[in-house]
């Protein structure tokens, strides 16, 4: 038994009444699917990229003109644009096989786990140190489960030891999806970039690998950041073993491709400095707001939010920006985030006054969590208190943008909210049983509270800052007077 990921049904999806299939690639095109219906998210998520690497693949639009005129699916061009691909996309056989190495692969095989970036390594479930990640779930893996498995682990590929390369964006990058938020097929055609169907040739498991032990490194097609194998890389040298028409393990040898310089097209990116490499973003553990919209869904001084603002100038629409992706701690997974984000369509002035008013937040919560130096113990506890005050300026930061898109200047208003939720968590925190505290501490509470009112009146290193950022007039300390 085999499966070809061209001609075979072997997605599952969910349709827009909510009844459940399994799909052909080229079945994408039919209106009355929803989304894919893989049972793990991360999967869900690198199904996405599938299939927009499949039409970026065989049936792209070569510019905006073409995007617009061919917003209609049409299933019988896409099976036809699809079908010459085929020989390229059998999972198992004897000859090339989907995302592995061309040739057989000596060692041992490892257990299907492997493909999954959350499942215990040999070591860790060695030392019994598998407590964030999981162990031996996965026996053995169907055709269509592996593959899409398989997919994934090559698309977001973490650290993996000496000579086991990441993906060319690094393990775990964060994905922008735009979602127009009417089915699989709108989503899809929303985020395939311009370009001219590729070659069979351009797929890297039709030719032998790019091995890099000697420090090889593999560049995007001349002139372009990226090409077909954005969307199909081989940072891993894999080969699946079948058994019984299932996978029971995968052979994995180090030194894979080694891809420098490129710039997927579904991923933002940044630079620490103008002129230096663009990097690529990746997710931060926990909760995604509006503190981490700068460079993801909205621009900044040093960042670059991949095609997604060329696509908002030009494709229009309403909707939303999935956000997705591994937050990962080198080789550890920490969280797997999934948000659904407003898609923002900004002129370059609203874009600026955005950024500023994310940038004020950051300086508000710094000063906050300095403030409550003489009430909670370093670390943890008061980084806790600076997330809180990101989470309970949401609401107002959306009413905000919201107003400034439609013109208003809220830059005064943004700084009453700032100033509203810090002292209001200060005092929280600080307040309740001062008259119990020793004379020194309580002298350390009330210079602290002085300290973090003064700042929204815009004196100091962070008022400055939040004045600064929101354009607003930097007053100036009297001479002689401290401010």
């Amino acid at each position: 038994m085999s499966l070809n990921l061209i001609e075979d049904a072997w997605i599952p999806v969910i349709c827009m009444d909510g009844t459940r299939r399994v799909i052909a690639p080229w079945q994408m095109a039919d209106t009355a699917i929803l989304r894919p219906d893989w049972p793990r998210p991360d999967l869900n998520l690198a199904c996405y990229e599938l299939l927009i690497g499949l039409l970026f693949l065989a049936d792209p639009p070569r510019d905006v003109e073409d995007w617009e005129d061919r917003q209609d699916p049409d299933p019988a061009r896409l099976k036809a644009r699809l079908a010459p691909y085929a020989p390229a996309f059998n999972l198992l056989g004897e000859g090339p096989r989907f995302l592995q190495d061309l040739e057989p692969l000596e060692g041992a095989p490892n257990a299907v786990d492997m493909l999954f970036i959350d499942s215990a390594g040999a070591s860790t479930a060695k030392n019994n140190a598998d407590l964030m990640v999981h162990r031996g779930r996965y026996g053995a893996l169907d055709l269509p489960f592996a593959a899409m498995a398989l997919f994934a682990f090559q698309a977001f590929a973490p650290s993996g030891g000496a000579g086991n390369r990441t993906s060319m964006r690094g393990g775990g990058p964060l994905v922008t999806l735009i979602d127009p938020q009417a089915g699989l097929w709108p989503l899809i055609w929303a985020n395939v970039p311009y370009g001219a169907p590729g070659e069979v040739q351009d797929l890297p498991w039709m030719r032998p690998t790019r091995v890099s032990d000697k420090g090889l490194e593999t560049f995007p097609p001349e002139g372009k950041t990226y090409g077909v194998e954005a969307f199909f890389g081989m940072p891993r040298r894999l080969r699946l073993v079948a058994e019984d028409g299932q996978i029971v393990g995968v052979v994995q040898r180090p030194w894979g491709t080694n891809y420098a310089k490129w710039k997927h097209p579904l991923s933002p990116y940044y630079r620490m400095k103008p002129g230096e490499e663009w990097l690529p973003v990746h997710p931060r553990a926990g909760r995604f707001g509006y503190r981490n919209w700068l460079g993801v869904i909205a621009g900044s001084a040093t960042s670059e939010t991949r095609e997604l603002g060329l696509m908002l100038r030009e494709r229009g629409g309403a909707g939303t920006v999935v956000v997705a992706g591994w937050a990962m701690d080198n080789m550890k997974p920490r969280d797997f985030i999934w948000s659904e984000q407003p898609l923002l369509r900004l002129e370059p002035e609203a874009e600026w006054r955005l950024e500023g008013m994310v940038r004020a937040a950051e300086a508000a919560a710094v000063a906050l969590r300095g403030a409550l130096e003489p009430v909670l113990a370093g670390g943890e506890a008061r980084e806790a208190e600076r997330e809180a005050f990101f989470a309970a300026t949401e609401g107002a930061f959306r009413q905000r943008v919201d107003a400034m898109i439609a013109g208003a200047d809220v830059s005064a208003l943004w700084l009453a909210d700032l100033r509203a939720q810090a002292l209001t968590q200060f005092e929280a925190l600080a307040l309740p049983e001062l008259a119990l505290r020793d004379t020194k501490r309580m002298e350390q509470i009330v210079e602290a509270r002085k300290f973090l009112a003064t700042a929204f009146k815009g004196y100091g290193k962070l008022g400055k800052e939040m004045f600064g950022q929101l354009g607003l007039e930097v007053p100036v300390a009297k001479k002689g007077k401290a401010a």
